[in-house]
């Protein structure tokens, strides 16, 4: 039996009763969320999926010792952390005063490593063990749109107030990010603010393959001396020991699957893979945690490779939000391994497109096989 439903999106959803549930049916090809910059600001905050992490349940693989020694470091980083500092206040004042004025040691840490080697989740540990309660967590491209939402000088007002900015997946697309970004870090470092950044790429190599990094030299090396780099080695944890990706199920019994495999009430976004990245065309990537934010299971048709540079760093931004959010995704198309050309695997974006990779086949795995990566 199948209904339609008033929603809290203008998008078409349908019902279906399975038993004694109710499953939703929308398409996230049909929406256009709006989001305000009250709630950009408010959304800065490790997601679910790290919601509840620490140092402890970060697992270190005994075969790269420099995991664990990238744990120790980072409970270092976060007792070294002023209290004071966070408390407001004269007290306060002084202490970014002598911050400021101090020489010597970077005011911020840089975990560089592959991808699925847990970087984001000792990130998220250090904010949960930082001291205070303003601190802010988010991925480099959520930084940029708070910045585009906000003004510069009103996001350098909010965040100099916190005291740790914590910015995950940190690589640098164009030459406006690379001036704006070391602009940004440079200010909260003279502030006082600790800093703290992933990425797969060391913080003196930011920009190349991309543009022509030379001629921002500068800019990078300032962004370069923010940080002390802590190189964290490894294998990619979410395919640690497991089987290869899933076969992209039938054509046609995509939806069927997804059902049988989570039968209890869900939320599933239902989508013709040409319809869904017409619409990433159009909707700011800013608004893409707005736009999976009530869905449980996605379920995508017809995937084909992506041949457009512009679409498939769209996606790129889609799959981190589907990936913080642990979304189980099952597909028919072309297998995730083939998302993107081989030049475009083999370019500036590489990285990006590997770890987009890696967290689809990890959901995938999820969502068709029922398993999660450790």
């Amino acid at each position: 039996m199948v209904g339609h439903l008033k929603g809290r999106s203008s998008s078409r959803r349908e019902a279906i009763w399975i038993g004694y549930h109710v499953t939703e049916i929308v398409a996230l090809s049909e929406r256009d969320p709006k989001v305000s910059p009250e709630e950009l600001l408010a959304g800065f905050h490790p997601s679910y999926r790290f919601g509840e992490v620490s140092f402890d349940t970060y697992i270190p693989d005994p075969a790269h010792p420099s995991q664990a020694e990238a744990v120790e470091r980072l409970r270092e980083f976060a007792a070294s952390m002023d209290r004071r500092s966070t408390s407001g206040g004269i007290l306060s004042w002084f202490a970014r005063k002598a911050k400021k004025n101090s020489p010597g040691a970077p005011n911020g840490v840089y975990l560089d490593g592959g991808f699925g080697v847990g970087k984001t989740h000792l990130l998220a540990s250090l904010w949960h063990a930082a001291p205070g309660e303003k601190k802010a967590f988010g991925t480099f491209v959520e930084y940029t749109n708070l910045v585009g939402a906000l003004s510069f000088t009103t996001t350098v007002e909010v965040l100099k107030e916190y005291s740790l900015v914590c910015i995950d997946e940190f690589e640098l697309d164009d030459p406006g990010d690379t001036v704006l970004m070391s602009r940004l870090m440079r200010e909260l470092s003279d502030a006082g603010v600790k800093l703290a950044a992933t990425s797969n790429t060391l913080p003196g190599a930011l920009g190349e393959g991309r543009f022509a990094a030379q001629d921002f030299k500068r800019e990078i090396q300032v962004l370069s001396d923010q940080f002390e780099t802590i190189r964290v080695d490894g294998e990619d944890y979410r395919h640690r020991g497991l089987e290869a990706a899933p076969e992209p199920v039938t054509a046609g019994a995509e939806l069927d699957t997804a059902q049988q495999h989570f039968p209890e009430e869900q939320i599933f976004a239902f989508d013709d893979w040409t319809a869904l990245t017409n619409n990433l065309s159009r909707v700011h990537p800013s608004r893409y945690r707005e736009l999976v934010k009530d869905v449980d299971v996605l379920v995508l048709s017809n995937v084909t490779t992506i041949t457009e540079q512009a679409m498939a760093l769209r996606f790129v931004v889609l799959a981190d939000r589907l990936y913080d959010k642990d979304v189980p995704v099952v597909a028919s198309g072309v297998p995730f391994e083939q998302l993107f050309t081989e030049d475009m695997m083999a370019g500036g974006y590489m990285k990006k497109y590997f770890r987009t990779v890696s967290r689809m086949t990890a959901l995938a795995r999820e969502g068709q096989l029922g398993e999660k990566a450790p």
